[in-house]
């Protein structure tokens, strides 16, 4: 129970870096680089990490770059690489297990599976790949079935590559025009769940777009 309650305090650190960010700079300094690094590598890599803040921590980077607290051009670098680490780690990690399973002929997971894994990111795995960058959970997720799927590397990398540079770009540059405006200060909780939100939406209508003439596809493949 003890050792229950002196975790507590680290867990709520780490949950909750992008609170915290503004004291964490004041007490590490450069180091700092290194803590986001590791938060925004962690969620891309694990799919045990989705729960890490992704966007938001981006957000108030950017905020406090504006402020001074620290170099935009850095933290856009340093960011960029370890999310692109993330995903392929990530990736790496997926087409290891799949074999894995495969090998080990576990009951539920059959070969025909994998196939259809294959087949979806094939066709549809460059652009799942980039926008799942934006939705939170997805991000942690996507290049993990990438890998299980045994997508083609060459594809995944470039797509990993343009998925890391937009969502980092534009989410700390947003926090860096936006983020010390009073307005969106004062509900800095609300806006990032805006930008989220707003991110959900045009993904979810580029899916449902995507999966009609998937079924359009089908029928008049029937048809024939």
């Amino acid at each position: 129970m003890n050792y229950l309650g002196a975790m507590i305090p680290y867990i709520d650190l780490v949950l909750h870096f992008d609170q915290y960010l503004p004291q964490i700079i004041q007490a590490y300094g450069l180091l700092t680089y290194v803590l986001i690094a590791v938060i925004i590598f962690l969620e891309s890599a694990l799919v045990i990490f989705p729960f890490l803040p992704g966007d938001s921590l981006l957000f108030i980077s950017g905020a406090l770059s504006a402020s001074g607290l620290l170099n935009l051009e850095l933290l856009i670098v340093i960011l960029i690489i370890a999310a692109i680490v993330g995903g392929l780690v990530n990736f790496w990690i997926g087409r290891y297990l799949g074999r894995k399973i495969l090998d080990k002929k576990v009951g539920f997971i059959r070969q025909e599976y994998i196939d259809k894994t294959h087949m979806f990111f094939e066709k549809y795995g460059g652009f799942t790949i980039v926008i799942a960058r934006f939705i939170p959970f997805v991000r942690s997720l996507a290049p993990f079935f990438a890998g299980i799927g045994q997508m083609n590397f060459y594809h995944f990398f470039v797509y990993n590559l343009i998925g890391a540079v937009l969502w980092i770009m534009s989410f700390i540059l947003m926090g860096y025009i936006f983020g010390n405006l009073p307005m969106v200060h004062d509900n800095f909780g609300l806006v990032v769940l805006l930008i989220v939100g707003l991110s959900l939406i045009g993904v979810l209508s580029l899916i449902l777009n995507m999966f009609r003439s998937c079924k359009i596809t089908a029928i008049f493949g029937r048809g024939k």
